[in-house]
């Protein structure tokens, strides 16, 4: 990663550390060392924002931070002439580390729309998604009710074989047909990808506070995953649950 600035490469630099670093004080010294070397180092705030942020709204602060370095490290030209190839280019992926942080916030703080705007620009910037940002967007968009665009996004990504995306699937057409063959067509192949999804979205299993750090397709941790998400639009489809029960206990008996 090469920025037009060599303050700011020697930063990113010490970041690259900083991230195979395991011991967390390390890491955030690392990080607030590459902050006295350039301001606009996006990568620190993010690292500050997961290992130093003693609040919700703390971190919101530094991931806003470093979303404003992100912008002025890259510059508005790179925003006109490359938006659609984000990610792809390594200067970019700071930025978007800190909107994705940004966004997620908003969305926790319960400010649904906001976060959505964010996660439909990101999606504009790179709609190759390597951050998986329409498996936030989906929920997004069905607790506002806009079912037509949640539509618009599955079809997009209709490729996509994740049992997070079956599920959605299956939910937008709930929402639109309620219990017919087309739905439950949908929810048996989403229970195929992942059968254990609906032991927490009916709350037979709490949540876990802390999402795993990682899961493989099909596992537990998919399904911790995939409900700490999801289950407020779930939630926010009347009677989405009732079929999701019924469906399931058929599946499995």
């Amino acid at each position: 990663m090469t920025f037009n600035n060599e303050a700011l490469n020697q930063a990113q630099e010490i970041m690259w550390d900083a991230w195979d670093t395991p011991n967390k004080r390390s890491r955030i010294s690392l990080a607030r060392k590459a902050l006295k070397i350039s301001p606009d180092c996006a990568d620190a705030y993010v690292l500050l924002a997961l290992d130093a942020a003693k609040s919700p709204d703390e971190a919101f602060e530094l991931y806003k931070t470093g979303m404003e370095a992100g912008e002025r490290a890259i510059g508005k030209k790179m925003f006109k002439e490359e938006a659609g190839y984000f990610w792809g280019i390594l200067e970019t992926r700071p930025y978007m580390r800190a909107r994705l942080g940004v966004a997620n916030c908003l969305r926790d703080a319960g400010k649904i729309s906001e976060a959505a705007g964010h996660y439909k620009d990101m999606l504009r910037l790179n709609p190759n998604d390597n951050q998986g940002i329409r498996e936030l967007l989906m929920p997004c968009l069905i607790i506002m009710g806009r079912d037509k665009e949640a539509e618009a996004l599955y079809k997009k990504y209709e490729d996509d074989s994740s049992a997070a995306w079956a599920y959605s699937r299956a939910l937008i057409d709930f929402r639109s047909k309620g219990s017919s063959p087309e739905a439950d067509k949908s929810i048996v192949e989403g229970l195929k990808r992942n059968k254990y999804i609906p032991i927490y979205l009916l709350e037979m299993r709490k949540i876990p506070k802390t999402m795993p750090e990682y899961y493989s397709p099909g596992d537990v941790n998919e399904a911790i995953g995939y409900a700490h998400f999801n289950l407020g639009a779930w939630k926010n489809s009347p009677g989405s649950l009732e079929w999701l029960a019924s469906q399931f206990f058929n599946f499995t008996r």
